[in-house]
């Protein structure tokens, strides 16, 4: 297995490299903020925990995801199950866990950084809008659409197309509203430019705002552009 973190990589350089792993860490209690200086060997054996067992699951994590990255599928060609079923285990997953993580990173540094720079309220509002609307988004699409489209897929019914379809729009809205969201907050942190001297958690901060913005992009790119217009498309064929 291809090894990218060892012993003596310093834990707030493996959270700025592979902003993933902040997952696995927090889960072990390690320090990447505060004590982020120092070798992850170090914080590892203080806490009394396996060396091995550590390093094994974040280099795995971090092969898995740039395996994940790197694989080309041609979903056009995919049933629409299994398009949304990586939908659901890589996109939905994904903003189950970074959202959570996100919110506790933009509350605190807007908490002990905000007066310095004032910028973070607006960053702090808009994050707390994105995450709402993105929330509901999820619950809409997992409780409701997503279901009718393997109903669909099955029983291939105009009926059970129609409903599909008249839940696109909404969600496609949904869509425009986060990616409008994103370019504000891309707008109001100049690019997501670092004040000189900002901490380890103010970093990892725009660094999984901007991991969140791609993945997202990504994310509408299959929903909007593949699934929704393969059923505007199989719409078509119907009539």
């Amino acid at each position: 297995m291809e090894k990218m973190f060892n012993g003596t990589t310093k834990t707030g350089e493996i959270v700025t490299q592979f902003p993933r792993a902040s997952q696995i860490l927090k889960e072990y209690r390690l320090d990447f903020c505060c004590g982020g200086n120092r070798p992850i060997r170090e914080a590892i054996a203080e806490k009394n925990l396996n060396e091995v067992e550590v390093l094994s699951r974040l280099n795995t994590l971090y092969v898995q995801t740039k395996e994940l990255n790197e694989r080309e599928v041609n979903w056009e060609l995919e049933r629409y199950s299994s398009l949304i079923d990586h939908i659901l285990t890589t996109h939905h997953a994904y903003l189950d866990n970074v959202l959570t993580e996100l919110n506790a990173f933009v509350t605190k540094v807007y908490r002990v950084h905000g007066m310095k720079h004032p910028e973070l309220s607006q960053v702090y509002s808009l994050f707390r809008r994105l995450k709402l609307e993105l929330e509901d988004h999820l619950i809409q699409e997992e409780d409701k659409v997503f279901p009718k489209i393997k109903a669909y897929e099955e029983d291939q019914s105009q009926d059970t197309l129609n409903k599909v379809l008249e839940t696109i729009d909404t969600l496609e809205q949904d869509h425009e509203e986060a990616g409008n969201l994103l370019k504000e907050l891309r707008a109001v942190t100049d690019d997501y430019t670092l004040p000189e001297g900002a901490c380890t958690t103010y970093t990892l901060m725009y660094l999984k705002l901007e991991e969140l913005e791609s993945d997202l992009f990504q994310h509408i790119h299959l929903e909007n552009n593949i699934l929704f217009l393969r059923l505007e498309r199989a719409n078509v064929h119907h009539k």
